[in-house]
């Protein structure tokens, strides 16, 4: 599985931007292709935005970590309380 980091940063930038770039080059910020009149974001902020989603999941707790990884096989946050407590 390709981690999607430009996607990832764009949508915590502004998810209304339409883009299209090439996923199995994930760390290409040149390869984005801005659709249907969406304004580029720039590459600077691109990956400023990229570096600070590194370092907060850098910062995160083992048990938050946890909590994510229960999340992404589709678990909710009820069930989730209801496992640790």
């Amino acid at each position: 599985m390709i981690d999607d980091k430009i996607g990832k940063a764009i949508q915590e930038l502004d998810n209304t931007k339409e883009y299209s770039h090439l996923v199995k080059d994930p760390v290409d910020i040149d390869s984005i292709v801005w659709l249907n009149g969406s304004t580029a974001i720039s590459k600077s902020v691109i990956e400023a935005k990229i570096t600070e989603m590194e370092t907060a999941e850098a910062n995160k707790s083992d048990a938050d970590k946890g909590k994510d990884k229960l999340k992404e096989l589709g678990l909710t946050d009820a069930e989730i309380s209801a496992l640790i407590s």
